[in-house]
C-alpha cells in the first residue's frame, strides 16, 4: 500500500531530473541540443601572418639556411607538420632521434636548413621559422631527409 502511494511522487522526481543529465539549448530545432563548443582565438589574435610569428633574427635566418660543414650521419626520412608558432628557433621534433643534438632536414628539392633535433613521440613537427625558411606553405606536410651532426 505504502508503495503505491510514493510511485506518483517517484515518477515526478524521476521525470524531472531527466534534464540534469543531457544538455539543452531552449527553443532549438530538434536535433540541435548540444552545447556549443567554446569559442578559441587563434594564436597571436585574429589576422597575424606567419611572418610575424616568426621572431627569428635574420643572421639566425642565415645561419641556419649555411650550408653544412659536412655531410652528417643520415637519420631517415619523415613527413613533417608545422609545429607549434609559439616555440621560437630552427627546430625538428621527431621520433628518430633519442636525444636533443644538431642536424639539417633537407627537401627532395635540395633545399635544407640547419635545426635542433629534438626527441618526439608521433608525428615529426618542424618549426615555424624552418618552414619559413624552405620556403614552404604553412599547410604543407612534406618529406623531409633528416640528418644529425
Amino acid at each position: 500500500m505504502k508503495l503505491l502511494r510514493l510511485s506518483p511522487a517517484l515518477a515526478v522526481l524521476s521525470l524531472s531530473a531527466c534534464g540534469l543529465f543531457s544538455p539543452h539549448v531552449p527553443n532549438s530545432a530538434p536535433g540541435t541540443d548540444r552545447v556549443p563548443p567554446p569559442a578559441t582565438a587563434p594564436l597571436g589574435g585574429q589576422g597575424q601572418s606567419a611572418a610575424s610569428l616568426d621572431q627569428t633574427t635574420d643572421a639566425e635566418k642565415a645561419a641556419a639556411k649555411a650550408a653544412p660543414a659536412a655531410a652528417g650521419r643520415a637519420l631517415g626520412s619523415v613527413s613533417v607538420a608545422l609545429g607549434s608558432p609559439a616555440e621560437p628557433g630552427f627546430w625538428l621534433k621527431t621520433p628518430l632521434v633519442a636525444a636533443p643534438g644538431k642536424g639539417r632536414v633537407t627537401l627532395a628539392s635540395g633545399k635544407s636548413v640547419a635545426v635542433d633535433l629534438v626527441p618526439g613521440q608521433g608525428g615529426s613537427l618542424l618549426s615555424l621559422p624552418a618552414y619559413r625558411a624552405l620556403g614552404l606553405s604553412l599547410t604543407d606536410l612534406p618529406q623531409v631527409k633528416v640528418t644529425a651532426e
